[in-house]
């Protein structure tokens, strides 16, 4: 089974002996009042606030990241054209180009200039540290110790400038722990209450130790502050980050939802997961806060699972990633209107149909768009016509903002364009709009010189 099944005597994990018991208090939140919700993303004026050159540069990456080959292979070709260039010349081409679409910037002055200019098109910023492992990937202690501390640092960043309401972040776990160790937790978890780490030698248990530190380090100073959204990863080491994860709402999410956790709807056993969370939560009276995808490595989990000789986890069809999506945004809305104060949700989606048809389900609920319990998400650099309308019309919407060196997020943006592949070979109604303004500003300037 992909999966392991939580069950209420798990709920203290025996992981809570490491992460503490105390949780700290939050505020009352606010009740939700009924708006309408009426939703369009035709209207190219919503790019309006870019400038020449962010137009000009949307529409050029835009149409080569919907040729598939160059997506298909844009790691390798990166790396060649690294190597021939130089690095300096590399990052200097870069900069101007993918980097500044997709980035925020380097340093503390350039993405506050990034998330300053965000704010006052009414988006929020959720920053990302670009750090990630997969398995052969570790790189030691000391890695995951300076991992720690970058995320520290998105803590302070987010919750020290007022970029907006209610800051968010993302984190991924295996910056912190190594992906091997948690893909041998699945014994972890099956053995649980025998003991607390079957099968580990001194240094593994030692390693997961520190790794349980780490987060709670995190989480203590993200508490009250930011909201830190843990993101999903590959099938095979989701069942030990869920596990800590939940430890780590039920520690910290007594009176709020500081710690979220991502269900992946393109996973066949994503709403069973979902409901055994939401039990979770109102038996052990922690808040439940939940990002919901899609997902994003459909093609490497397919392959796996036909190497192994296992069951594909990922739906046949995308008509049934959609419904899972949707059932899954359903019953969520469904629980936030009745306790809007318990539970929240990110609706992470470049899907327009999902997005209305969660925009029509809070009007119907009566719940707030402002309200905290109901947000959008979407990247940075993408789908521009829907985070800048449903802004407009009055939503809470975040960006996720990946930050650092060219040289530090090269992996993640060669990763999000293959893991995106579809939806960047979907963006054609985008750059339809971004080319509407650009024809209507020309225009606008023609005339202009025309009438003086």
């Amino acid at each position: 089974m992909m999966y392991f099944r939580l069950r209420p005597k798990l709920t203290h994990f025996s992981l809570l002996r490491m992460l503490g018991t105390e949780a700290p208090k939050m505020g009352a939140a606010r009740q939700p009042n009924l708006l309408s919700a009426t939703l369009a993303f035709e209207d190219p004026s919503a790019f309006r606030v870019k400038s020449w050159g962010e137009l000009l540069r949307a529409l050029g990456i835009f149409r080569l990241c919907s040729i598939p080959v160059l997506v298909n292979h844009c790691g390798k070709l990166m790396s060649v054209a690294r190597k021939l260039l130089g690095r300096r010349v590399f990052s200097l081409l870069l900069r101007p180009t993918v980097y500044a679409q997709f980035v925020a910037g380097e340093n503390d002055r350039e993405i506050s200039q990034s998330m300053e200019k965000m704010s006052l098109l009414g988006l929020r910023p959720m920053l990302a540290v670009p750090i990630e492992e997969d398995l052969g990937e570790s790189t030691g202690e000391k890695r995951y110790d300076d991992n720690m501390e970058a995320m520290l640092e998105c803590v302070r960043m987010s919750h020290s400038n007022a970029w907006s309401k209610d800051p968010m972040m993302q984190l991924k776990i295996t910056a912190l722990i190594s992906p091997e160790l948690c893909v041998r937790q699945h014994k972890v978890i099956q053995d649980l209450s025998h003991s607390l780490f079957p099968d580990l030698d001194e240094n593994e248990a030692a390693h997961f130790l520190c790794g349980l530190q780490r987060l709670n380090k995190i989480a203590e100073a993200s508490v009250n502050k930011v909201r830190v959204l843990v993101d999903a990863e590959y099938t095979y080491m989701n069942p030990a980050l869920t596990l800590v994860t939940m430890a780590m709402m039920r520690k910290f999410n007594k009176d709020g939802a500081w710690i979220w956790n991502t269900y992946q709807c393109y996973l066949k056993e994503s709403r069973s997961l979902l409901l055994e969370a939401l039990r979770l939560s109102k038996n052990e009276g922690f808040c439940l806060g939940v990002k919901l995808v899609r997902g994003a490595y459909m093609d490497k989990e397919r392959k796996l699972a036909e190497k192994e000789g296992r069951l594909d986890p990922i739906h046949q069809s995308w008509e049934d990633t959609n419904d899972s999506y949707n059932s899954s945004l359903d019953m969520l809305l469904e629980v936030i209107s009745q306790k809007p104060e318990r539970y929240r949700i990110i609706v992470a989606t470049h899907n327009e149909e999902s997005v209305k048809r969660a925009s029509k389900r809070m009007e119907e609920l009566g719940i707030d768009r402002n309200g905290g319990s109901v947000c959008f998400g979407q990247l940075l650099g993408m789908c521009d016509h829907v985070s800048l309308t449903l802004a407009k019309e009055g939503y809470a919407v975040y960006k996720s903002v990946p930050y650092g060196s060219v040289e530090d997020t090269l992996p993640y943006l060669v990763r999000r364009a293959q893991e995106n592949r579809t939806v960047l070979q979907g963006i054609r109604k985008e750059r339809d709009l971004l080319r509407q303004e650009l024809r209507r500003r020309l225009r606008l300037s023609l005339s202009l010189r025309g009438g003086s």
